[in-house]
């Protein structure tokens, strides 16, 4: 049977799942907007310091795994040793840290402080073995395997080639079914150099592993380009594909430099029925980013030094986990646990982008910054104060309520572009306003 050839990034694994509640400082952290929201999900981890970069590749491909062939272009030729395989719940629990997210908080009796004030979130934030194509086949098609090794599950080899048409040939030939489309990009990564991995699944391997799923595929090289090649995930797509970068660096937020990196909206406060409908939510609100970009931006959903958080969707990976994706610089530290204080000396930056062939002809390129400012994409739920006290900072906060009501309401539309009139009905906002002022003579007397 022909093996279906897809490019690395149409296969990544969006590997999240909802978790309980965890509390937060000033508040409560009730829900993440994790990757399984979005479908054609793919997450690419890349830790990077000077010219030496680990990137860490999730697939999730859907069929059948013999069918499962991978191919991602490379700056250089891989020894065995560079080639590792990953432990996917370090992934996770990285997509966890770092995922937008739902917090709520509780207004306070307005009497006892006097003067509401709001509080102040700003510091928040099976391949053939190379020896069954004839070398001499090979050599007419200007193809050649510079490497081959097994790591974990997956055969792997390291071709390189003179021009594109004979890559694709030798590819064919070998039981490969290429995408309509391919050879013009081929073409352009073979102009600069760049080698070819490919990966399939070893079912032996496989099996003897017991391996209910493929796990993260892990290379390390050095190299001055800091890209990522994602065209090769628009010649066989069938349709806008969504890829989460996490980066690991030392010195600060990593930024795209070829396309606009945005932040997305965030500390918006919005009407408290969303915490039932998040996930759709946030769904809506990145589309409508993603329009308003001309759907041509890279989107920032996460910046933030990894030794703390606030509020926390997950605690901060310790050393250990961090060193297995790749953080090469931390030679000095123990694998101690998950500590919040020690000093990891790592920035992570989430990078989110919806890509097709028509809005992002380029590869991703990449630049680090000097930046450590935290952002996080964080959405609020503020409840209102439902005592009784009388004062006037009570009457004055009771009659603001709805006006307040009125604006999450006008934000929520905006964010997502739902229908005002239908998200004034959910919020009841006719109705459920402030409570109706009491009469002088019934402030009187307290029976």
């Amino acid at each position: 049977m022909r093996r279906t050839l897809v490019s690395a990034l149409t296969v990544f694994v969006g590997l999240l799942v909802w978790s309980g509640s965890a509390s937060a400082f000033c508040g409560f952290y009730v829900g993440k907007a994790d990757t399984k929201l979005f479908n054609k999900a793919s997450e690419v981890v890349i830790a990077r310091h000077d010219n030496k970069t680990v990137i860490t590749m999730a697939n999730d491909f859907k069929g059948e795994v013999k069918e499962f062939a991978m191919v991602v272009s490379v700056p250089t030729v891989l020894e065995k040793e560079q080639i590792h395989i990953g432990d996917p719940a370090v992934l996770k629990h990285l997509a966890d840290y770092s995922a937008p997210r739902l917090v709520e908080y509780f207004d306070e009796n307005p009497c006892q402080v006097m003067l509401y004030e709001r509080r102040s979130m700003d510091a928040l934030k099976s391949l053939p073995q190379a020896a069954s194509a004839r070398p001499e086949r090979e050599r007419a098609l200007g193809v050649t395997v510079e490497a081959q090794y097994t790591v974990g599950e997956y055969d792997i080899l390291i071709l390189s080639a003179k021009e594109s048409a004979g890559l694709e040939t030798w590819l064919s030939e070998n039981g490969y079914r290429i995408p309509a489309g391919a050879s013009s990009v081929l073409h352009s990564y073979l102009k600069q150099g760049m080698k070819f991995f490919v990966a399939k699944v070893n079912l032996g391997e496989q099996a003897k592993l017991s391996l209910a799923h493929l796990r993260p595929l892990q290379l390390a090289f050095e190299s001055p380009k800091f890209m990522l090649p994602i065209r090769l995930g628009t010649v066989n797509a069938d349709g806008a594909q969504e890829l989460f970068i996490y980066f690991l660096t030392k010195q600060g937020r990593v930024e795209t430099t070829n396309y606009r990196t945005v932040r997305l909206p965030e500390a918006q406060e919005i009407p408290l029925y969303v915490k039932d409908t998040f996930g759709d939510f946030y769904r809506d609100l990145f589309t409508q980013q993603v329009k308003r970009e001309s759907e041509r931006g890279v989107f920032m959903e996460y910046a933030w030094d990894m030794n703390w958080c606030d509020p926390c969707a997950a605690n901060p990976l310790s050393a250990e986990e961090l060193r297995g994706l790749g953080v090469f610089w931390q030679e000095n530290i123990g694998r101690t646990g998950r500590g919040m204080g020690q000093a990891q000396n790592v920035f992570l930056t989430r990078l989110h982008v919806r890509y097709d062939a028509a809005h992002f002809p380029e590869d991703l390129v990449f630049q680090e910054t000097s930046d450590r400012a935290t952002f996080q994409a964080r959405y609020v739920l503020r409840h209102p104060w439902a005592g009784q006290d009388e004062c006037p900072a009570a009457t004055a906060y009771r009659q603001q309520l709805r006006e307040r009501y009125e604006r999450e309401a006008q934000t929520l539309a905006t964010l997502t572009g739902w229908n005002i009139g239908d998200i004034r009905r959910t919020m009841n906002i006719e109705t459920a306003s402030a409570p109706i002022e009491k009469q002088w003579y019934q402030r009187l007397w307290v029976n």
